[in-house]
């Protein structure tokens, strides 16, 4: 994180990327200073609720971060920004999404946990659009001109107010991470699955295990004796009442509905207590790790993978495997899990693998047979990427195997 002071006196010239939270109210116009070298701006989480018009002096702007701000109204300058093609104004008051704001260039679109009830048809013009991001919010329908967006990888549309099932969507082609819970066409089902309800102080929180979009994940001591909990555990602290990817509550509800699986985390019960909810979940061995990264700013909808991290064809055969024995069983539950990458994706050395995370989980048992089939495609070319990018860490001397060769094909 960089200081205002450090702008104010020159000690930021040349950089790329400036993080800069210090409760502004006014946008700091020594940030023009930085215009010959600044792609990457982030302002969130300060008191921000306007852009200076003539941003688009930033001329080299690719990424911009306004979260946690005031504002009500998404920018209009942005459009005029020419290289400006990351977005995100999370958590802020935006209620109205003028056509005008939106840059042709943009690649990726984050307006979660806004007031916004309707957006503008130029949507659709946005050809280059990957990632789409408007979880709770109050929208009542989408542009259909959206249909346009074939480069659409990942779309968040969950706690909204949509009354049908944006069928268009089953016809993208790239679409293969979508979360749509908590709408009013999400026909409430509880799931058939019952988990215990207990309070906060009978869990000690330890050190943080690791985070996502919707929640924080720690280990934790468990201090009742009587019970029947193992005595480590770990708790998933939700991130307040509406996440990136939906409502706790609706990620509860798919996780148990999915119910057991060799490949899957456990859940143990659930935590209600006045300020969060969390849940707690049977603790991984520490022998096993992330099988993956998240996207990168540059890969957008893409997984990421560690220099020099590779596998052989028979363990890319068997974490292929046990992923489509997963994938069966979702479909099975009717539950789309809306995330399936490997950095949700836990490891061991002997490649058995361990699933998590359904908080982009959707529901989709009291839809139409054909929206069921439309959204099991999607899932299934999640899976497809999953496989390619498993292939792609694979040595070249197994490249001609018939294993390879096999998996390969399967994806066309």
């Amino acid at each position: 994180m960089h200081t205002l002071e450090q702008l104010k006196h020159g000690k930021l010239a040349g950089i790329t990327r400036l993080d800069l939270s210090e409760n502004l109210s006014e946008f700091p116009s020594e940030i023009f200073e930085l215009a010959d070298s600044l792609e990457v701006l982030d302002l969130s989480d300060n008191q921000l609720h306007e852009l200076p018009q003539d941003l688009n002096r930033l001329h080299q702007l690719k990424i911009l971060f306004c979260s946690n701000n005031q504002f009500t109204c998404l920018p209009d300058m942005l459009s005029l920004c020419p290289k400006l093609e990351m977005i995100g104004f999370k958590s802020n008051q935006i209620t109205e999404v003028p056509a005008s704001s939106l840059p042709l260039k943009t690649r990726w679109l984050i307006l979660t946990d806004n007031r916004i009830s309707q957006l503008p048809e130029k949507l659709g013009e946005l050809k280059q659009l990957e990632k789409l991001m408007l979880s709770g919010n109050e929208l009542i329908q989408l542009p259909h001109s959206l249909h346009q967006c074939h480069n659409l990888g990942l779309v968040r549309l969950s706690a909204n107010q949509l009354s049908q099932f944006p069928d268009f969507l089953l016809d993208l082609p790239k679409l293969a991470w979508l979360a749509f819970s908590g709408n009013p066409f999400c026909q409430d089902s509880k799931s058939s699955g019952q988990i215990q309800i207990l309070n906060a102080d009978i869990f000690s929180l330890k050190e943080i295990l690791g985070q996502g979009a919707s929640g924080v994940i720690s280990r934790a001591l468990v201090l009742d004796d009587s019970l029947t909990l193992p005595h480590e555990v770990a708790v998933k602290v939700f991130k307040g009442e509406v996440t990136s990817d939906g409502y706790p509550e609706d990620e509860l509800d798919a996780c148990l509905s999915t119910g057991e699986h060799p490949n899957l985390v456990k859940p143990l019960a659930q935590i209600k207590d006045a300020n969060f909810s969390a849940l707690v979940m049977a603790l991984i061995p520490a022998h096993y790790t992330n099988l993956g990264q998240a996207p990168s700013l540059a890969s957008c909808t893409r997984d990421t993978f560690t220099q020099g991290q590779s596998f052989n064809i028979d363990e890319i055969s068997k974490i292929v495997e046990q992923m489509e024995s997963l994938v069966h069983h979702f479909t099975q539950k009717c539950v789309s899990h809306g995330d399936l990458y490997a950095h949700n994706v836990l490891i061991d050395r002997q490649c058995h693998i361990l699933f998590g995370d359904f908080g982009a989980a959707s529901k989709y048992e009291n839809l139409a047979n054909y929206q069921q089939s439309g959204i099991q495609a999607i899932e299934k070319r999640a899976f497809n990427y999953f496989v390619e990018d498993m292939l792609s860490l694979c040595p070249e001397e197994d490249k001609a195997s018939p294993k390879f060769q096999h998996l390969r094909q399967s994806l066309t």
